[in-house]
């Protein structure tokens, strides 16, 4: 993780590094802004220390539930939007194999709830009525319209496969931890739950049972995944000297380009399994910096 690099040499054709390192002073008021949680948006900044404040026993938990799923399935249905659903995916993406379903005694991770597309709902429950299957659910209200419609059919396919008793051993729940629909459907029927942190937004919950627990399905070492974030965690707040801080210095390099009026920014690869790194990316970098149309003013302050 130490060898993480950003190559800005090509941006130099736009900038000088005097403009870039010239935000320094603007850096180190944002990064105490951060380490101290101040300001706007501060009751939202648990992913800060996420990684290294994980808890030790909701971990084993994680990786009891994982291989209990993996020992019992062979498909395990993510039922979510927006982050919810694209950390996971991209995680899973990345870190398996390119062709999963070949991997013996790792369930195929399959999705539903992102969309509406009544096609994409009746191929998945075609699907899955061939297959032994789980279903996590995750959403912090359960109001939500896509994902909400999705459980009810899966829920109810479930039933029809397994009936009531087992069918309720069968769905995993990740939601918030006092309120919401999912919440309260969740107490009622005594499924099994996973809590969405709430200082830590959606968008921002890989690293939490939002993305974890179907890695863990997945077969991916999810302890070695959240030791490499820790280690990043500290690389990124020990200091907030650009030239030591790849995550500084990104957001330098973007917000004085942002300045110039350079206001699409290209996200490329050459490798397939970093697709939905880059979904995910999009919805990070979108929702982060363009809600209500206040993203100019925003980076200009």
């Amino acid at each position: 993780m130490a060898n993480l690099s950003l190559n800005y040499q090509n941006i130099l054709e736009f900038l000088d590094e005097s403009q870039i390192f010239g935000l320094q002073m603007e850096v180190n008021k944002f990064h105490q802004l951060l380490m101290d949680k101040q300001g706007e948006g501060s009751e939202y900044l648990g992913w800060l220390k996420g990684p290294s404040m994980f808890d030790e026993s909701l971990l084993d938990e994680i990786l009891e539930v994982g291989g209990q799923v993996r020992s019992e399935a062979e498909a395990m249905v993510c039922v979510g939007i927006g982050g919810s659903y694209l950390g996971a995916k991209a995680g899973i993406e990345f870190l398996s194999s390119s062709f999963p379903e070949n991997i013996k005694g790792v369930p195929q991770i399959l999705f539903a709830g992102h969309n509406i597309d009544s096609d994409y709902m009746a191929d998945l429950l075609e699907l899955i009525d061939r297959k032994n299957f789980f279903i996590n659910v995750i959403s912090k209200s359960g109001t939500t319209t896509e994902p909400a419609l999705a459980f009810r059919l899966l829920k109810d396919a479930l039933i029809r496969k397994y009936g009531h008793k087992e069918a309720k051993k069968r769905i995993l729940v990740t939601t918030d931890k006092e309120k919401g629909a999912l919440k309260s459907m969740a107490d009622e029927e005594g499924f099994r739950s996973f809590e969405i942190p709430g200082d830590i937004g959606g968008r921002f919950s890989v690293l939490t049972p939002v993305g974890l627990l179907p890695m863990a399905v997945a077969g991916i070492d999810v302890k070695k995944l959240l030791d490499g974030a820790a280690e990043m965690e500290a690389i990124s707040s020990k200091s907030a000297k650009i030239e030591d801080n790849t995550a500084y210095l990104y957001a330098s390099i973007r917000n004085l380009l942002y300045r110039q009026g350079k206001s699409v920014e290209l996200l490329s690869s050459f490798n397939s399994s970093l697709k939905y790194v880059q979904e995910w990316w999009k919805q990070l970098a979108g929702e982060s910096e363009g809600k209500d149309q206040v993203q100019d003013q925003q980076i200009k302050a």
